[in-house]
């Protein structure tokens, strides 16, 4: 009996042991794919050294690739752009986790702009597995369209499938760099998205599964060359730049002293004239 215990209590000990190593195994892949900008090569695990994204910042995107929208109808890439920034992302329909957790993010950082998808900006998600079907692309936009809840989604926010050519084109252009895992059948891939200017230029990079709603609105803006959003905007581009290494905005140090002193003169000045009025109606007082 004793002997029993001890080999299922040993055994018992050996499973945990293996869900463990399993449980870390798979934390780091997940970890190594969310982690931006994803360019330290050298840390890399081997399997995932072809995978990243590289900034292609202000290049031009090619407008004349062919894909196919959510209604099966041929389109040109083109199409999205011309008056609005694209917000653009590339994503596969049947990734069982990633590009569901990007398109959640997405999702929840859009519903806290006062930005309208379809009014404001565009977004274009394009597939870049080859063997996915303008069905699938149609599910996915039903699904996340309701998520976002707003009047003209569905028009500005479209769902391409396309073929390997102009797949890799597109990819290629923004940097975008993945590749398809035959045992799991299933494509390891970086996690971001990309803004787009109106004429198809790469505006901004924002990374992981998770973007800030202010970061977000300020590329929208930049990207748009401030025909959208406030002065609000205009103050706080003044007072937070882009950084590149990180897909985010921090604040810009001289510019903040800056305004900081220009407030402190504002201020003074203010101050010294309110002060020389009153001066001067006391004196007035006692000339009469």
């Amino acid at each position: 009996m004793l002997g029993n215990r001890s080999e299922k209590a040993k055994g018992e000990k050996d499973t945990k042991a293996k869900r463990r190593v399993s449980f870390f195994y798979s934390f780091t892949l997940v970890w190594c794919m969310l982690a931006a900008p994803l360019q330290a090569q050298d840390s890399k695990p081997p399997m995932l050294s072809g995978i990243g994204i590289d900034q292609r910042l202000n290049e031009q995107v090619p407008l004349d690739l062919t894909f196919r929208d959510e209604a099966g109808r041929p389109v040109r890439l083109g199409n999205y752009f011309g008056g609005k920034p694209v917000i653009l992302t590339l994503n596969y329909y049947e990734c069982p986790m990633l590009c569901s957790l990007i398109l959640e993010g997405l999702v929840s950082s859009l519903r806290v702009l006062s930005f309208d998808i379809g009014d404001q900006f565009t977004v274009v998600t394009v597939s870049f597995d080859p063997g996915e079907t303008p069905t699938l692309a149609a599910a996915t936009k039903a699904k996340y369209v309701q998520r976002y809840a707003r009047p003209r989604a569905a028009e500005g926010w479209h769902f391409l499938t396309g073929q390997d050519a102009a797949i890799t084109s597109l990819a290629k252009a923004v940097g975008f760099r993945y590749a398809y895992e035959e045992q799991q059948d299933e494509y390891a891939h970086a996690s971001g998205i990309v803004v787009l200017t109106p004429q198809g230029k790469i505006a901004r990079y924002f990374y992981g599964i998770e973007y800030a709603p202010r970061d977000l609105r300020l590329g929208l803006v930049e990207a748009a060359a401030n025909k959208i959003g406030s002065l609000a905007d205009q103050i706080l581009l003044f007072c937070y730049h882009y950084d590149p290494t990180t897909g985010k905005y921090s604040a810009a140090v001289l510019n903040a002293v800056r305004a900081g002193g220009v407030a402190t003169l504002l201020a003074l000045g203010t101050f010294l004239t309110v002060m020389w009025r009153r001066e001067n109606n006391e004196k007035r007082r006692r000339s009469n």
